[in-house]
This record gives structure tokens, sequence and C-alpha cells, in this order.
């Protein structure tokens, strides 16, 4: 009897049936990890472990990091290559430069996209044609447009120039001057990124429940109020991410840079004018390479210095978002919210019984 009652052994075809059924979505994504851990997990790690190394790129690898005479130190240890950088001016002006590109670029980026946005979300006409405008400029490639505003920003015949010596006015030296260069560098990154996030915001405003906002218009909010008070507050997971990935892109600026000096060498102009930290990383690595100093191991280290700073960054923009989406309210606010939602709800209970109890005094069922 027990030999009838047991259970039929399943066959192998069964069994890879039913092992084919749960390993194939791990099979169907394995190839995005193993190409990430090759290409993108690999490398990471790797230049963590060049950072902490004398590495050239002709002579290889001479053993643990030394500060030497820049800091009085021929000492060997893993944070040598780090303290070199740290006492390059060159670094700090590089900083600084890649911080001020950024901020010129990155708020009116996200502002303008934003109220783009915003006209796109209304009921216009052609609306697929609009929308499909805006992100021209990111398709168009980054050596075109190099080429272009290389035509506008030129010193001696670039296009903003004819036209302010044609009404009398100087020239300005795009090249030559700090300020001109980066407000030049970020209008090229304005123009290429601002379709591309007024997409992104455009997808998060049509997610908004039209009832929310035919609701506030037949309150009588208007166009302004309607946006500041309902749509503005719903972006705000949207905003934060294009907040987090602009800052990433603003301080890891390359391409705009390297284009916009139009010329073969590595750029950042003659007096590093607009050297950002990606450039500084790439001339201290690959241009400037001199045998027996550790070029290599130098750049790993401003490699990973820019990404500690881009890391503290974006966590002060997600710590600033949110405390706008509550409302800069503190602790204590949040526990007086919670006291007085406490006290509405047992409001409220009482108010249910108290009106069961009428109920039952007057006999109504």
């Amino acid at each position: 009897m027990a030999a009838n009652n047991a259970q039929p052994k399943a066959s192998w075809r069964s069994r890879l049936g039913n092992f084919e059924w749960k390993a194939s979505p791990y099979i169907y994504i394995a190839p995005f990890f193993i190409l990430f851990l090759i290409v993108g997990l690999f490398p990471l790690i790797y230049t963590v472990v060049i950072a902490t190394r004398q590495y050239n790129t002709l002579t290889g690898d001479a053993g643990l990091a030394v500060c030497g005479a820049t800091c009085d130190s021929t000492t060997p240890s893993w944070y040598g290559n780090f303290q070199w950088v740290l006492h390059q001016p060159t670094f700090y002006v590089a900083l600084r430069n890649s911080v001020s590109i950024f901020l010129l670029s990155s708020v009116p980026q996200i502002i303008i996209a934003l109220w783009l946005a915003w006209i796109l979300d209304a009921n216009l006409k052609a609306k697929t044609f609009w929308r499909m405008g805006v992100l021209l400029p990111y398709v168009v490639a980054p050596s075109a447009a190099g080429i272009i505003f290389s035509q506008i920003f030129s010193d001696k015949m670039g296009a903003i120039n004819v036209v302010l010596q044609e009404i009398g006015l100087q020239p300005i030296m795009w090249h030559g001057s700090t300020i001109w260069s980066h407000l030049a560098i970020a209008t090229i990154v304005n123009w290429r990124w601002i379709g591309y996030n007024t997409l992104i915001l455009l997808a998060a405003m049509q997610a908004i429940p039209r009832d929310v906002l035919e609701a506030a218009v037949v309150d009588g909010a208007g166009k302004w109020r309607t946006f500041r008070s309902i749509t503005l507050p719903m972006l705000r997971p949207t905003l934060l991410f294009v907040i987090i990935t602009s800052t990433i892109g603003g301080l890891q600026i390359f391409d705009e840079p390297q284009l916009f000096h139009n010329a073969a060498s590595a750029g950042g102009g003659p007096n590093n004018q607009y050297l950002t930290v990606s450039l500084y990383l790439y001339k201290l690595g690959f241009v400037n390479v001199t045998p027996g100093q550790p070029n290599l191991g130098r750049a790993a280290a401003v490699a990973w210095l820019l990404f500690l700073i881009i890391v503290a960054i974006a966590l002060l923009n997600f710590y600033l978002t949110q405390r706008m989406a509550s409302g800069g309210r503190g602790k204590g606010d949040k526990k007086a919210q919670k006291l007085s939602a406490e006290r509405n709800e047992a409001e409220r209970q009482r108010a249910i019984r108290s009106g069961v109890n009428a109920r039952a005094a007057a006999g109504i069922e």
C-alpha cells in the first residue's frame, strides 16, 4: 500500500524543464552583469590599486606610492599619490573651474527644462514635432557640436564677436577669460542637455493624475498656482533624479572643454582658465608622461578624489531635496504633526462612538 502511494520519480526531461523555468530569468540578465564585471567593476577596483602605486604608463609599477619632494616625504605609503595631488595648486584650479561650469550649466539647465516641459505638457498643436524638436541637440554628436560652437565663440571671427563689432562694441576673448570661457562651455552643455532633461520631466508631468489638476482648476487655482502647489511637489522624485544626474555629469565634464579648446592638444587654456578635473586627470595620466614619474597612479588618485567629491555633493543634493519635500520641517515639527494626527484620529473615533450612542438612544437601527 505504501508502495502504491509513493510519488513517481520525475523524469530527466521534467527536471530539465523545471531547471530551465527557474534559471531562465538569471540567464537572460547574465550578459549585462558579466559585461559590467569585465568593463565596469574590474577597472573600478583596479583603479584603486593603481592609485596606491608608483605606476607609470612607460615603465610600469615601481611599488607603493611616494609623495616625494612635494610633501618632503620619501616614505612609501598607499596614500602617497593622494598627498601629492592635494598639494598641487593646479588641482584646486581645475576643481574651481569644474564647480563653476557645473553651476553655470546645471542650474539654468534644470530651470529651463522644467519650463519647457510645462509648456510641452499643454494642449499644443503638433505636440510630437515640438517634443522631438527639443531632443535634436542631444542627438547631435559632440564633435559636431564642437565645430558649431567653435564658429560661434571664436575669439577673432566668431558669430557673436562679429555682431558685437558691427554695433561698435569690443570683441570678447572667449578663450582668454575665465568667466567668459565658463559661460561659453556652459552654453554648449545647456544646448546639448536641456532637451534630454525636458523629456524626462515631461514624462513625469504626464504621469500626474489629471483629475487632481482639474480639481485645482475647479477650485479657482490659476496656472501658476497649480504648477507651484500641485505639479512641482509631485515632480520631486524626478527632479531629484535630474539634479543628481546633472551633478554627476557636470562635475565629470570633459567633452565640452576639450572641444571648446579646438586644438589637437589637451585643453584647459594657456593659464588653465577652463581646465576641469577630468581634463587635468587626462593630461596628468596620458599627456604629461615622463619616465620615472608615477603619472598613472596620480591620475587614478585624481579620479578617486573626484568620485568622492561627486558622492558628497550628490548626498548634499539628496538631503536638500528631501528637506524641500518635507517643507523644511525638522524633527520637532514632525513630532508635532504626528501628535496632531493622533489627536484628530481620537476626536474622529469619539465622534463615531457618540453618533452610535445617539442612534441607539433614539432607537434607530
